[in-house]
């Protein structure tokens, strides 16, 4: 969504804050503004567009301000025109606000302010703010008993708002104050040496400081240049104090890669590397199994006993989790279901007993995933009396440090490290290897496969980072070749069965995101139920074949997308001579045990779906329509 950067300090403000929305610009946006504070006056710059737009408009300016906020906008409320670009001002413009989220009651606080005078310039629910703290800041100086402070305003205004939002707010006559709060939308402050930054995502701040602090719903945030103070909306001074990340500002270059999502692509390896050592005992062995192969450190009664588990996720995350529920469903023999995070929040699955409900989200703020899972913490903790029916919840995410570790104390921690790139890749491997350490951990417990089968399984897994390293070096010049037949194509078909079914589903969300191009994830199976109805010489069909209980099957149902004169592309192990007598496209992966395919699987995929884009020569790592984090409904 949105992205909000503010500093304050001993630097010209402008830019750190130009710096700042750059590391941003993979949240996705379709207009940039800036304003700071110099000599008693706000100074103003928006533009429609990427940022280079307004670094256009900047060129030139010595602007030696101290203060300052910026803002990338994904329009919401009002087209992504430049009038409705942030920072939004009041009417004397001597107040400035950015915001990231909805403010859901603010038709009824316009019309309560146009009828009092109020002159609106944009389209755009976060107007009605610096609006509402102007009105506070007049009231309050009219009123001796009262603060007449900005950060006073600011919190008898965020009181009045409705929805998730975050803010930050400078004024002409508080040159040095920057005010910064939350409700249910991320804002992270930065500690830095007489120097202070907020920013809506933390990779924003990594350049400057790794001291760090997210705001949690309903604080607010006095920054000047001699600290930080933190409050509750009610007033009440809170002690916090920061932590320190482990990133470091190479983490987010592109390393001589043409695209961050190649870069991350070709991370993977790596990542599946540190997950293997998070999660799992390298020296575990089937003669010496008194112990979990993994360790996650969840405490035991949060696993005890399960009879159902319940998965809710968005997106990507919300493949990770099918891939989740075919590992707990066929190897730890517990009933799972998945669940779109934005459909469970209002429908909820009736209450079962001794089920654990996982959220799954990469950044940790998706918020129909957070809404989910405090839905379901609430409805259950009411059950006193019947301990069976008590929330168990557990979290999966890339930022242990995020809104969903605020919620949830237990979490798998994915060690994906930071990912630029909209389209997820790195972070769905470390997802589903979250799932992998996850299943096994609860198949030992519940003694569903002997120990030697979960070794068989331990020592596949580890031979996983060398073999996903063999595809990238023998299969992505191939498929960058073969991209160039589908500059033009229209329409794409995916094709999978069991645990590679939503391998297929990931692969079409891929193209479809980074592309355009229409696409389609199917089980295999289902084709002749419908969507074989869809094919011809133009639509390509990218099946994904690999030895196991389902794959004869999944041959047969290619052969009959070939009858319908559609172009074969199959991802299949190598020396397959069925599949090549199959497919007209070989797209070879190292052979593999079934239960482990899909992290070999869905590499040839991501990189189909990178080269195509590149090809048509599209904007691969920020995507039209598209957002990093969706952090509102």
């Amino acid at each position: 969504m949105c992205g909000i950067v503010g500093y304050i300090g001993t630097q010209a403000a402008s830019s750190i804050l130009l710096e700042g929305l750059r590391k941003l610009e993979y949240r996705g946006y379709d207009s940039a503004g800036i304003a700071t504070v110099l000599e008693g006056e706000i100074h103003c710059v928006r533009a429609k567009g990427k940022l280079i737009n307004l670094e256009e408009k900047l060129a030139g300016e010595d602007n030696p301000a101290r203060l300052g906020i910026a803002h990338t906008r994904w329009a919401t409320h009002g087209k992504p025109e430049e009038y409705n670009a942030h920072p939004h001002m009041d009417t004397d413009k001597r107040i400035a606000v950015i915001q990231n989220g909805i403010i859901e009651n603010y038709r009824e606080l316009r019309e309560d302010l146009k009828s009092r005078g109020c002159e609106f310039r944009s389209d755009t629910d976060t107007e009605v703010i610096p609006h509402l703290i102007a009105e506070q800041l007049a009231t309050l100086k009219s009123d001796s008993s009262h603060s007449s402070s900005l950060l006073e305003a600011v919190r008898l205004v965020v009181n009045q708002l409705q929805g998730a939002f975050a803010i930050a707010v400078i004024s002409a006559d508080s040159p040095d104050e920057l005010i910064v709060a939350r409700q249910q939308a991320p804002v992270v402050l930065g500690f830095g040496q007489g120097e202070f930054y907020c920013a809506s995502d933390t990779p924003a701040l990594v350049p400057y400081t790794r001291a760090v602090l997210p705001l949690e719903n309903g604080e607010i945030a006095r920054m000047t240049p001699l600290g930080v103070e933190i409050y509750s909306f009610d007033g009440h001074r809170l002690k916090k104090a920061p932590r320190t990340l482990n990133w470091n500002p190479v983490m987010v270059e592109k390393q001589g890669f043409k695209h961050f999502m190649l870069k991350e692509i070709y991370e993977q390896p790596g990542v599946v590397r540190a997950c293997l050592e998070a999660y799992f005992d390298g020296d575990w062995m089937a003669v010496n199994a008194a112990k979990s192969p993994t360790h996650l450190g969840l405490p035991a009664d949060l696993l005890a006993d399960l009879q159902h588990v319940q998965i809710v996720a968005c997106g990507t995350s919300w493949h990770a989790g099918l891939v989740g529920k075919y590992l707990l469903e066929q190897v730890a023999g517990i009933t799972t279901t998945v669940h779109y995070a934005s459909e469970f929040r209002y429908a909820p699955a009736p209450l079962t007993p001794n089920t654990l409900t996982i959220g799954v989200t990469q950044s940790g703020e998706t918020a129909d995933t957070l809404a989910a899972l405090e839905m379901e913490k609430k409805r259950r903790s009411g059950f006193t009396q019947t301990p069976e029916l008590l929330p168990r919840l557990l979290g999966i995410t890339n930022r242990p440090e995020s809104s969903l570790g605020n919620l949830i104390s237990n979490i798998i921690d994915t060690h994906a490290g930071i990912e630029i790139g909209v389209a997820a890749t790195k972070t769905f491997i470390a997802q589903v290897m979250a799932f992998y350490a996850l299943s096994l951990d609860l198949t030992y417990r519940r003694q569903a496969k002997s120990p030697a089968d979960l070794e068989a399984l331990l020592v596949g897994l580890r031979q996983l980072p060398a073999q996903m390293e063999m595809v990238l070096e023998s299969q992505e010049r191939y498929i960058e070749e073969l991209a160039h037949d589908f500059a033009e194509t229209q329409d794409f078909i995916f094709l999978g069965r069991g645990i590679n079914f939503p391998i297929a589903l990931e692969g079409a969300l891929k193209l479809k995101e980074i592309s355009y191009i229409h696409a389609e994830g199917y089980p295999a199976g289902e084709m002749k139920h419908g969507p074989i109805a869809l094919l011809d010489a133009k639509v390509p069909v990218v099946t994904i074949a690999m030895p196991g209980t389902v794959y004869e099957k999944v041959l047969s149902n290619a052969q009959e997308a070939r009858a319908r004169d559609a172009r074969l592309i199959g991802v299949t192990p190598m020396d397959e001579q069925e599949a090549a007598d199959t497919f007209d496209t070989l797209i070879p992966v190292p052979h593999v045990d079934e239960l482990l395919s899909p992290i070999l699987t869905v590499i040839p995929l991501q990189l189909l779906a990178y080269h195509i884009a590149a090809r048509r020569g599209l904007d691969v790592d920020q995507p039209r329509n598209l957002a990093k984090s969706v952090t509102v409904e």
